[in-house]
């Protein structure tokens, strides 16, 4: 199956590679919106198909992890819903949560691909192996990743991150068959 003839052959063998999806929240696994109501609680909206993607990769050994500028207790549920262990949250600069993040999987940076949408993302980005933008990110992300998805946040980007990854790596045919039995 070969659902991606736009990405280069470079980006394909990078992605071959992975062991750690790292994603950003707000404009990734989000639209970018914020909710508040009266009282200042905070609501966000996730994708529930993104949410099936990130089982998917998990069931097949790359781990995922979230590291997010802001702090919400909605991320933190959402996160443990999916499994995610590493969910790194309030940190404006990245890197030092990226460092702490490598050292606790035993990963290096050239096994980790990074999704991101705004100028806080390019610290990390510039460090991993695989350095993602989503459709609608700033163009200054856009220029710096190697692959840009065709969906924006929040609406499905993360999918098609983890549909490509489980494509390169030959394990999408696999589950594919499973839910066709």
């Amino acid at each position: 199956m070969d659902s991606y003839p736009c990405v280069s052959p470079q980006v394909a063998e990078k992605a071959k590679n992975i062991k750690l999806l790292i994603l950003d929240v707000d404009g990734v696994l989000t639209d970018g919106r914020l909710f508040f109501d009266n009282e200042g609680k905070e609501y966000k909206c996730f994708n529930a198909r993104d949410g099936h993607g990130i089982k998917l990769l998990r069931q097949c050994g790359v781990e995922v992890a979230v590291i997010s500028g802001r702090r919400s207790n909605s991320v933190a549920l959402r996160m443990q819903s999916l499994g995610i262990e590493y969910v790194y949250q309030g940190h404006e600069d990245k890197r030092a949560a990226l460092s702490e993040l490598l050292q606790n999987t035993g990963i290096n940076a050239a096994e980790a691909a990074h999704v991101g949408d705004d100028l806080l993302d390019l610290p990390i980005m510039m460090r991993v192996g695989l350095a993602i933008a989503v459709n609608d990110a700033n163009f200054a992300v856009k220029e710096k990743a190697d692959w840009c998805t065709s969906l924006p946040g929040g609406q499905g980007a993360v999918r098609e991150v983890c549909d490509f990854i489980l494509q390169v790596q030959g394990h999408f045919e696999d589950i594919l068959a499973s839910y066709l039995k």
